[in-house]
């Protein structure tokens, strides 16, 4: 018998100063049996980081949404789509292979990858010239220490706070603030 996804929900109270974007995001965030706290959390982390697109890009008419990630290889972590149903934005977590990020950067606008765990900096050696020729494609990695700090923030039931000043992101709840400087790669 497959097992089930386990559902967490979060409050997300975004406030990204740079970009002058601030709303209330109710989540719904499916956690696979073989995805870690560490990699969910990366994913609610990659949405308070571009959650002004939805804003700026689409005019606030469109969905910024969790994909089916592991469940799913051909639909991304999250994404933006418009009101239209074109893909603005793909964005996966990780360590993914060239082809699937060539085949997101033929299906979006942009495709921001987030390698977040102590192997991306091998990872990244060894596919960084192979995605060189992806004009779309960006490649922030988050640093290994935060990545590992957001799981003390992983509960059934979030409520967070998300700000976003001169590119870098503090999250916290009522006991725990993390600070993220993420470093772009590509």
């Amino acid at each position: 018998m497959a097992l089930k996804s386990t559902i967490f929900k979060a409050a997300l109270s975004v406030a990204d100063i740079d970009h002058g974007y601030y709303a209330d995001h109710a989540l719904t965030l499916a956690r696979h049996p073989s995805e870690t706290d560490e990699r969910m959390m990366v994913r609610l982390v990659a949405l308070a980081l571009n959650a002004w697109q939805l804003q700026s890009v689409c005019n606030g008419d469109g969905i910024l949404a969790f994909g089916a990630g592991l469940s799913d290889p051909n639909d991304p972590d999250l994404s933006l789509k418009d009101f239209t149903g074109l893909t603005r934005l793909w964005v996966e977590v990780g360590q993914p292979e060239e082809k699937p990020i060539a085949k997101a950067c033929q299906k979006a606008d942009q495709v921001i990858l987030y390698p977040f765990n102590h192997a991306a900096e091998v990872w990244w050696r060894g596919i960084e010239n192979k995605l060189a020729r992806l004009d779309k494609l960006q490649v922030w990695r988050v640093p290994t220490e935060a990545s590992q700090a957001l799981t003390r923030l992983a509960q059934r039931s979030m409520q967070l706070q998300a700000t976003v000043q001169e590119g870098n992101l503090s999250l916290s709840d009522s006991q725990t603030h993390i600070d993220i400087e993420c470093v772009r790669w590509k």
